[in-house]
């Protein structure tokens, strides 16, 4: 790690990150930063307690003379999105975060940084050990999995609580306050296919898309974005019947909140149409390169020898899964007709796999609106069915409806304003914020969402802002001073 992170400013939330992001922390696999989180509360003789599915709470009592303020929860996601370039030689399981200073932005080496949520995790933490800034009642929320499943919000039961204001320090825009989010639903699809006999002669190749930027799958959807399998189902299924290709193994894509940034396929070319496949492959590369120029010009398209096996995908299964991923609607579903420009249902086919007997499909599908977000599903299943896919809609978390006449968004505008001489943007995002889940056992517990600016979350390219990290710090103190009395 570069050692000048340790001296920015201030130097307390870039020490705890730096602490927290050497942590392995995995969505569903974050013992070890439950352990880490459970020894700094207890290492600071603050109550510290983890309930029955792993969010972990500390709790730190008034600064002198602000007993009399309202208790408030301070709330961040343990968990942290796993993605890696695939030339990056990195394991998630055993290795901590590898960050640099690159001008006004830390970064990390080939993977996700953790910012996402790991920004607002480090500022609470420096709040907890802090012995000199004056806060109300403290409430320190941590909660595990959000990533995938928003499990740890699911599974907070009520009464564990005791403050009547949540502040989410999970939002990735620093002149922005959020007091909406999207609701969520995962989808799995999966079939068996037959195996058949590679017909010869033949010849092997691995086709790889690359150098898609990915990205956030509900921030960054509206974007215009390529997404590695729609554009690996595009080749495959323009080459399939007029050069008889075969295929023996896909795989593209990874997390359900990425929009895929890669895909890779290997596959069988009778001798006799080689030259004539890569010939249309030039030419679709330049039509999708054309598409795509303004969002993603790193696009690669690329076809390389490989060795074969023996077998391959059945013709009519292989046919099957390229017109099932073609007919899945990818990307911006519908726009809010009620909030200006925000998307209002998405889906984003982040996973393709076809290995070992097993064709499998996977989808995360947004929406602010729940109807809409299962028309949605429920079309996307139709098509997986039609294809003879068996389907689970699985994951099912609810969208946080905005409230204009929130007490405490009041408070925040106008210490914004106080503070940078401007108001800021009060939004709702297409994102999923664990808001909407906790205020099922928390309805009246009031809850805003706010945090430094993130970029490329959720990929390789996620980058936080330095100068955008002091604004946050310095607004997030001069909230906490002026929480109204209780």
């Amino acid at each position: 790690m570069n050692k000048e992170i340790l001296n920015l400013e201030p130097q307390s939330v870039w020490r705890n990150f730096s602490a927290l992001n050497a942590v392995p922390r995995p969505s569903k696999k974050e013992e070890r930063v439950i352990r880490f989180m459970m020894d700094f509360g207890n290492r600071l003789g603050l109550e510290t307690l983890r309930d029955k599915v792993g969010n972990v709470i500390i709790r730190k009592p008034a600064s002198a003379g602000m007993e009399d303020r309202q208790f408030v929860v301070l709330q961040s996601h343990l968990d942290m999105v796993h993605q890696k370039n695939a030339e990056t030689d990195f394991d998630f399981e055993s290795e901590g975060i590898k960050m640099f200073l690159d001008g006004d932005w830390v970064k990390a080496k080939g993977t996700t940084l953790g910012a996402d949520n790991g920004m607002g995790v480090a500022a609470i933490m420096a709040l907890l050990e802090s012995t000199d800034i004056p806060h109300p009642p403290l409430e320190a929320l941590f909660t595990i999995d959000e990533e995938t499943g928003m499990t740890g919000a699911m599974g907070l039961q009520g009464g564990m609580l005791k403050g009547n204001i949540l502040l989410n320090l999970d939002t990735e825009e620093d002149d922005e306050i959020d007091i909406g989010c999207a609701g969520g639903i995962d989808i799995t699809a999966e079939r068996t296919y037959r195996m058949v006999d590679i017909p010869q002669p033949a010849s092997g190749f691995e086709l790889s898309v690359k150098g898609l930027k990915g990205g956030h799958s509900g921030m960054d959807i509206h974007r215009g974005l390529g997404n590695a399998n729609k554009i690996m189902n595009r080749i495959l299924l323009n080459s399939l019947e007029e050069f008889n290709i075969g295929l023996q193994e896909l795989d593209g894509g990874g997390l359900r909140n990425a929009i895929p940034r890669e895909s890779r396929a290997i596959i069988s070319i009778p001798d006799g149409t080689v030259v004539a496949f890569k010939e249309k492959l030039a030419q679709s590369t330049e039509i999708i390169k054309e598409e795509l120029a303004e969002t993603e010009p790193s696009l690669s398209i690329n076809i390389i020898p490989a060795k074969l096996n023996e077998k391959m995908v059945a013709a009519d299964d292989f046919s099957k899964l390229l017109r099932t991923v073609y007919a899945l609607h990818n990307g911006v579903y519908a726009m809010s007709a009620s909030i200006p420009d925000l998307v209002e249902t998405s889906n984003n086919i982040a996973r393709v796999s076809v290995k070992d007997g097993m064709m499998s499909l996977q989808c995360l599908t947004r929406s602010s609106v729940n109807s809409a977000k299962m028309d949605l599903a429920e079309s996307l299943r139709s098509a997986l069915l039609l294809g003879g896919f068996s389907v689970v809609l699985s994951g099912e978390y609810p969208g946080w409806k905005p409230n204009p006449d929130s007490a405490i968004l009041k408070v925040l505008t106008g210490r914004y304003e106080a503070l940078f001489g401007q108001r800021p943007e009060v939004v709702a995002c297409h994102a999923g914020l664990e808001c909407g889940i906790l205020g099922q056992n928390y309805p009246e517990m009031d809850m805003i969402s706010f945090g430094p600016n993130i970029k490329g979350a959720h990929s390789p390219d996620e980058r936080v802002e330095v100068k955008s990290v002091q604004k946050f710090w310095r607004y997030l103190l001069d909230i906490l001073t002026h929480i109204p009395a209780a």
